[in-house]
């Protein structure tokens, strides 16, 4: 579907340094379209990370959406990014609600049996995804939004938490990860 919402567009190219901006300024959809080619893949991957690849797909989708029937709402204090993953993370957690998958509970603990068969590069970063997903949500979602170039303070905004819990969620995921994955 979200193939189907870019062809709509016209097919414009633009370098605009905040096309969230431009869009919301003008509504010329050559902006949205550049916004969903910058930040599509790594909205999409922070999701897989969040949830199953089929409800990451629908989130996207989602999101994107609301962009378009909200963009009169979008504030430049935030990086376009940060905002976009913000309005994905609500909606995720709307679903998972809705599907009563949301447990965002500090004080579980993941257990995991890790092998160590495949070599170094290609495996190791598929058993640290791994390890990620079996992390508690809130953990999971910081570390996420970390590896995906956010600072403290942007993920404060996007989690709608202070820094210091961010802080906190970041050291008890690695933590778990280093418990998980061996020194």
């Amino acid at each position: 579907m979200l193939l189907a919402i870019k062809s709509w567009f016209v097919q414009h190219k633009t370098d605009a340094e905040d096309p969230l901006y431009e869009f919301k300024k003008c509504g010329e959809n050559r902006y949205l379209e550049q916004a969903i080619d910058n930040f599509n893949p790594d909205l999409y991957h922070f999701l897989c990370t969040q949830s199953t690849p089929e409800v990451a797909e629908d989130i996207c989708q989602k999101t994107w959406l609301t962009i378009v029937e909200k963009r009169h709402f979008y504030q430049t204090n935030n990086t376009p990014k940060a905002y976009i993953f913000k309005i994905a993370r609500n909606a995720l957690i709307d679903e998972l609600r809705k599907q009563s998958k949301l447990v965002l509970d500090e004080g579980v603990t993941a257990q995991s049996q890790v092998t160590a068969e495949d070599s170094f590069s290609e495996a190791s970063s598929e058993r640290l995804y791994q390890a990620i997903k079996k992390l508690p949500h809130s953990q999971k979602e910081a570390q996420s939004l970390q590896l995906e170039g956010f600072s403290l303070k942007q993920i404060a905004q996007i989690t709608q938490t202070n820094a210091e819990t961010v802080k906190t969620r970041l050291r008890y995921a690695k933590q778990q990860l280093k418990s998980i994955l061996g020194e």
